[in-house]
């Protein structure tokens, strides 16, 4: 309640930095905003050719059973790998201004929101006219979204409020994201992978979520909602950890930057 309370009484700061961080990150670019379909695209292509022509992964539709999972997989690695460094690279205007440090971290994680529903065009196209279409299991896809982001926001609240303290972990994360990828079906199915690894699918909230987009968007299936309530509860219990944790280290921020 302290974190919505925060949020309302500075709303207008933090929609004018949610604008700057989506303005900003292709500022000076010549393509700019072209960028945020570019990006999603040109993976599509490399992963459509390397997995089912070369690894010959024999999944019908391949191309839609990954774009539903890598869209969503792109939102959380960006949103993460951005939000480790917010307090670190604002460390100006930290020591000038007062403001609920909290606008940070929320702010380049709504941004990377906001990115994630405008590639969502590019992935309902393909949904659309590559032969797979809609069903109403879409309606569940709002829900899906708010479970990941308030996931994604507990995650970045402490590796932002961490790295102040410990810059390296910044680098970690990247090697970890890289090895989640792999672990996570992402661009093959969760029965691919060796029994003696499935655990690694059980315990990662990411691949139930990743699951339930594929399950909605591609299978046209009810999600197993038994493991979407438990990630759901997990996230806002993770959420909640998370945001004492910005705020223990928040005291120091100052001192340490």
């Amino acid at each position: 309640m302290n974190l919505i309370r925060e949020l309302y009484n500075y709303r207008e700061l933090l929609k004018t930095n949610i604008k700057k961080e989506i303005r900003g990150k292709y500022k000076g670019s010549w393509l700019g905003i072209v960028w945020t379909f570019l990006n999603p695209l040109l993976q599509l292509l490399v992963y459509s050719f390397v997995f089912p022509f070369i690894l010959r992964v024999n999944v019908e539709h391949y191309t839609i059973f990954m774009i539903v999972a890598l869209m969503p997989w792109n939102f959380f690695t960006v949103a993460v790998q951005q939000g480790c460094g917010c307090i670190v690279a604002n460390e100006g205007i930290l020591k000038k201004v007062y403001f609920p440090r909290e606008i940070l971290p929320v702010s380049i994680v709504t941004s990377t929101l906001v990115n994630f529903f405008i590639t969502c065009i590019i992935m309902f196209l393909f949904i659309i006219f590559g032969g797979v279409g809609i069903t109403w299991h879409l309606l569940l896809f709002p829900l899906i979204v708010l479970i990941q982001y308030v996931i994604t926001l507990a995650l970045v609240f402490i590796l932002s409020a961490i790295v102040v303290f410990v810059r390296d972990i910044d680098h970690f994360v990247s090697i970890v994201l890289m090895l989640a990828f792999y672990i996570t079906p992402i661009i093959y199915t969760p029965n691919m992978l060796p029994d003696k690894y499935q655990w690694a699918i059980t315990f990662n909230p990411m691949a139930q979520i990743i699951g339930a987009y594929r399950d909605i968007l591609y299978y046209h299936q009810m999600p197993n909602m038994l493991s979407l309530v438990i990630v759901a509860l997990a996230s806002i219990i993770f959420l909640g950890v998370g945001y004492m944790i910005f705020k223990k280290l928040e005291r120091n921020f100052v001192e340490e930057l």
